[in-house]
């Protein structure tokens, strides 16, 4: 199945089938303690970051998604407006479709319609191993991507019909790909997390920030077992889960960890933040609505925001600074 195809089967998938784990991402383990008395004003509350020397409005992010087949094309508009009203970042899907077929840039260019927009990248770590600086670089420029996200999968890649399996020498590539670009570098899991053991070493290779994309989401070797791939049922639970893998990459390193993996409402993005976070980041909740319009994605957004703020007033946290700490685990 070439890569145009299979990313058609992705959006499809996710949207008609049961893709999500079991299992939690791990927040329910962690709650807030009631503050009857907040002495703050609810429209007076800032939810406003920075995240690599860009400010953001809100400390939210829209996870990489598509890119490469018609249907993307809507979507990353929609996402990318949406994204721009609320000043807020947004990642695309692998570029690895428009490398291979440049006819496709249009589903991955969204600058021309929201020029502001905090645009990241996106490679996999299984092709840094066979291209060349040079044309990622070339990639990345065609869209005027702020930041470069390359992901890392091995167990979704394990699923694939002809999945990348060689994954010795990937690290100094990634090593290597951080010192020849001119943006910031983020590395990001699929689904499966980031343990703090391989959070050290993206640190020391020279990686800017780290996505965990944690389990608790979207199963990818379940959404690859479903497109054809290799059906492995026993790996559909594979990963940490999401608040599990935030809190390991958080305690090992000091550069900034986006938590994303099954966020699903802004009390989940309260206790990321809480914990560390300096972004939460969604994917599948924003999907079906950005097929729609930006507006319908900017609704969903809005709703995440307010329940966030509900948390900061109810916990008497007047910016995200003051909400540190205060979610405790059970």
């Amino acid at each position: 199945m070439n890569t145009e195809k299979r990313k058609t089967e992705h959006l499809r998938v996710c949207m008609e089938e049961d893709v999500e784990f079991l299992k939690s991402n791990g927040f329910g383990e962690y709650r807030f303690v009631h503050n009857a008395l907040p002495e703050i004003n609810m429209d007076e509350i800032d939810i406003s970051t920075t995240f690599l020397d860009r400010k953001f409005s809100a400390p939210l992010f829209i996870e990489a998604m598509t890119g490469g087949t018609k249907e993307a094309e809507t979507i990353n508009r929609n996402l990318a407006k949406a994204a721009q009203e609320l000043g807020i970042g947004m990642g695309l899907g692998s570029q690895r479709a428009m490398i291979e077929k440049p006819g496709l840039t249009s589903t991955y260019d969204v600058k021309k319609t929201s020029p502001d927009v905090f645009l990241v990248g996106n490679i996999g770590a299984s092709h840094i191993m066979e291209l060349n600086a040079g044309k990622i670089r070339e990639a990345l420029e065609k869209i005027n991507a702020d930041a470069l996200a390359i992901h890392i999968n091995p167990a979704q890649e394990m699923c694939q019909e002809a999945g990348f399996l060689k994954w010795e020498g990937v690290l100094p590539a990634i090593g290597d790909m951080c010192s020849d670009m001119d943006i910031p570098v983020i590395v990001k899991e699929v689904g499966s997390g980031i343990s703090a053991e391989v959070a050290v070493k993206l640190e020391k290779a020279g990686v800017d920030a780290i996505d965990v994309a944690g389990a608790g989401g979207t199963s990818w070797v379940k959404v690859d077992s479903i497109v054809g791939g290799k059906s492995l049922d026993n790996f559909f639970e594979w990963g940490i889960p999401t608040a599990e893998s935030l809190e390991q990459c958080l305690c090992a390193v000091k550069i900034p960890v986006i938590s994303s993996g099954g966020m699903r409402n802004g009390i989940e993005v309260a206790k990321s933040l809480s914990m560390g976070a300096s972004l939460a980041g969604m994917a599948l909740p924003l999907l079906g609505p950005a097929y729609k319009s930006a507006e319908e994605v900017r609704n969903k957004l809005d709703g995440v925001i307010c329940e966030l703020k509900a948390v900061m007033l109810l916990t008497g946290s007047s910016s995200i600074e003051e909400l540190l700490g205060k979610a405790v685990r059970i």
